[in-house]
């Protein structure tokens, strides 16, 4: 879906998953506001809302630089074992 809007149909092929398991994933996403679908006649087509993303990435940067401190320290600890 980063390319662009695909149907539950596309996606499950993609994934080698059932249709109705691709539709239970994508119903979670979708509630979860990280997916928008939309129904046209007897097909729903997904595409990606980037704004939840975008806030996920922001949040999971706020981490970073605690993480990146807390790695360089288990490295060096492990250089003098």
């Amino acid at each position: 879906m980063r390319e662009g809007p695909l149907t539950v149909g596309e996606i499950a092929n993609r994934l080698g998953l059932s249709q109705p398991q691709a539709s239970k994933h994508l119903r979670a996403l979708s509630d979860a506001g990280f997916v928008e679908m939309q129904a046209i006649a007897n097909r729903r087509i997904c595409k990606l809302r980037p704004q939840p993303l975008l806030e996920l990435k922001a949040w999971l940067e706020s981490f970073r630089c605690s993480w990146d401190e807390k790695l360089d320290r288990l490295g060096n600890y492990m250089q003098e074992l």
